[in-house]
């Protein structure tokens, strides 16, 4: 049997962010946070579903962003606590900064590692990117505390849209930097060994 050919990258998109979405818009639609919920936990379990139809593999990660939605959406649910779904972003966000500096020091480039298929840049170059990605990712965990402490559900689902388009615009302001410093496929990097 032939193998198929790999779906468009929209389609991965759409996989991935799907379920944020409409549980974004289902919560501004109805302003019930535990409905709303409901719809991100089954939209995430579609959306693991889909990717693997899709791909034949799950990514590894849209399938832990899918199964952390599931696992604090459904406990969020079970336990009638919306502040268990809010704290994903902050213990999420927090670890994903920790996780950057963490590999900075032991001398490694995590986001290397996730990206690197993508850009080819010097050592340096992914250093600069995972200091700031880390800083960003910081920043949005310790805005989600301050916003699910002193504002209400609805308020912090506005708040969380709000940082899905920040990440989106942050990403894109990192475009000039990568077109600065992306080698063509093949060029060395004589700097330092590649972590």
């Amino acid at each position: 049997m032939a193998d198929r050919a790999p779906a468009p990258p929209w389609v991965r998109h759409v996989i991935d962010g799907g379920p944020g979405l409409v549980w974004l818009a289902v919560l501004l639609i109805t302003r019930d946070f535990p409905f709303a919920t409901w719809f991100l936990v089954a939209g995430s379990a579609l959306a693991l579903a889909a990717g693997l139809i899709v791909e034949r593999r799950i990514a590894p990660i849209p399938a832990v962003g899918g199964s952390l939605a599931i696992l604090f959406g459904g406990a969020s649910l079970f336990f009638h606590r919306n502040d268990i779904l809010q704290m994903k972003m902050t213990i999420v966000d927090g670890l994903l900064g920790a996780a950057l500096f963490i590999g900075l020091a032991l001398k490694k480039n995590p986001l290397k590692a996730l990206l690197g298929g993508a850009f080819d840049l010097p050592d340096h170059a992914w250093r600069v990117l995972t200091i700031r990605y880390g800083l960003f990712w910081w920043a949005c965990a310790i805005g989600n505390e301050i916003v699910r402490r002193t504002q209400t559900a609805h308020d912090w689902g506005i708040f969380r849209g709000a940082v899905m388009a920040a990440a989106l615009v942050f990403a894109l302001a990192q475009t000039p930097y990568l077109l600065k410093h992306n080698r063509p496929h093949g060029a060395e990097d004589h700097t330092e060994p590649s972590a």
